[in-house]
């Protein structure tokens, strides 16, 4: 049994790391800011955990340290366009007072990061310490960055986790809350977006959230061997940008968005002008990020990120009144 610490624990991939941690006999600290329900994937309560109030941006994130075993931090400000100040606060400062409390606690530092740490990286992306002048494309890419080396100037016992982008559950495609880039889904079944700009080899990575959270638990169990690694989280292949329309248009009672190149996209409203501010530099590069290290280190493999997927993640969407019903 390890006792383990969890910051952001009210967050989707907190609450299901969380859940997945009592699954498997660990003492589960669940540091939560204002909402004080963590909840599994499934929407679930998870019981058998301690809840206690912090705040990342505080010293010891407000805490008096209890001995722990390890400190998987989750917590972030996932804002892309959030003022740098505020990204900083949270991302760079608050990851210095996580590490902290985890030194105060003797406990090792499982720091949850991004794969997009690469910038504006193409082709094989590998899993080590991000290099040294990368260009990234917005400010959150760039503060994840600064608090990656933050946790490796820490002196602690560390191990880095890159998730992709997270999307819902790979045999049902739940997910508890849609992130951001669903909303790129909303607006073309909603007809909002009718001309949806992509390079011909532009991808996403997508991955799924379950991915996620057994290979955080399990990086959590083996922190002793990963010490000192990077890891990447990440979807089992890569997925072309353009099936994001695809998957909208196999959709019956979907409109079918044309596909341009982003040279010739003009938007059609503002929201699709903020889709593109978003998500614009993720539209046109293809990076391939390389995950050896963690399948090594934990046997784990992510289920496929195909086509199906997709249209499972629609179907959740359209389930859950997320995305428009079918006409009656």
């Amino acid at each position: 049994m390890l006792r383990v610490l969890v910051t952001g624990a009210a967050g989707l991939i907190g609450g299901e790391v969380c859940a997945r941690l009592v699954a498997r006999g660990h003492r589960v600290t669940a540091l939560v800011r204002r909402n004080p329900d963590v909840r599994g994937n499934d929407g679930a309560l998870v019981t058998g955990i301690t809840v206690v109030r912090g705040d990342v941006t505080r010293p010891l994130m407000g805490l008096d340290p209890d001995p722990q075993d390890v400190v998987i931090h989750c917590a972030a400000h996932l804002d892309f366009d959030a003022p740098e100040v505020e990204l900083h606060a949270v991302n760079v400062a608050g990851t210095q007072n996580a590490i902290d409390y985890a030194r105060a606690a003797g406990a090792r530092f499982l720091h949850v990061s991004t794969a997009y740490v690469c910038g504006d990286g193409d082709g094989v992306i590998s899993e080590t310490p991000v290099p040294e002048g990368t260009r990234f494309t917005n400010r959150y890419e760039a503060s994840k960055a600064a608090g990656e080396l933050v946790v490796a100037a820490s002196g602690l016992p560390f191990a880095i986790a890159r998730p992709s982008i997270v999307l819902g559950d790979s045999a049902t495609g739940r997910i508890r809350d849609f992130p951001s880039l669903c909303n790129v889904f909303r607006l073309m079944a909603r007809g909002k977006v009718t001309r949806f700009p992509a390079a011909r080899n532009a991808t996403f990575d997508l991955v799924p959230i379950d991915h996620v959270a057994a290979a955080l638990v399990a990086l959590a169990e083996r922190m002793e061997a990963v010490a000192g690694g990077y890891f990447h989280l990440v979807g089992a292949q890569a997925m072309p940008v353009a099936e994001l329309a695809h998957g909208v248009a196999r959709v019956a009672h979907f409109p079918n968005p044309a596909i341009v190149l982003p040279q010739d996209y003009v938007p059609e409203g503002p929201l699709a002008q903020r889709m593109v501010a978003t998500f614009g530099p993720y539209l046109t590069r293809n990076p391939r990020f390389a995950d050896s290290a963690l399948r090594r280190a934990t046997g784990l493999r992510c289920p496929p990120t195909d086509r199906a997927w997709l249209d499972r993640l629609i179907a959740y969407g359209i389930a859950r009144g997320y995305l428009p019903l079918p006409p009656v």
